[in-house]
């Protein structure tokens, strides 16, 4: 499976995954000049930045361990952008990782 594919299968399953958890789904994929995140939600009072990992094997480790501190930091930017951008300064909000083991064949 190629790597643009897989991400978005495994976007795919993490956004069933939240809807069904009772997050509302606010954005998917937000851009900005500082790079990219996967869904941004609401979960009750909290505004959630969820970066979704996806693989199909566990050679390199599980998924999860790919959000490491570079990317953290780069994830805190975008939303840092995105809660200006959007004037939400004073909202709660967390950081979460959806991360997500695939069979071979999806």
């Amino acid at each position: 499976m190629e790597k643009k594919e897989l991400g978005k299968k495994g976007e795919e399953k993490a956004l069933r995954f939240l809807k069904k958890r009772g997050y509302r789904i606010i954005e998917k994929n937000y851009v900005c000049k500082m790079g990219e995140m996967d869904i941004i939600a609401k979960e009750k009072d909290t505004l959630v930045f969820i970066e979704v990992k996806t693989r199909t094997s566990m050679m390199f480790g599980p998924p999860q361990l790919a959000v490491n501190s570079s990317k953290q930091r780069q994830l805190s930017k975008v939303a840092l952008n995105y809660l200006k951008e959007k004037q939400l300064e004073d909202v709660k909000a967390r950081f979460d990782v959806v991360a997500i083991l695939l069979e071979q064949k999806g």
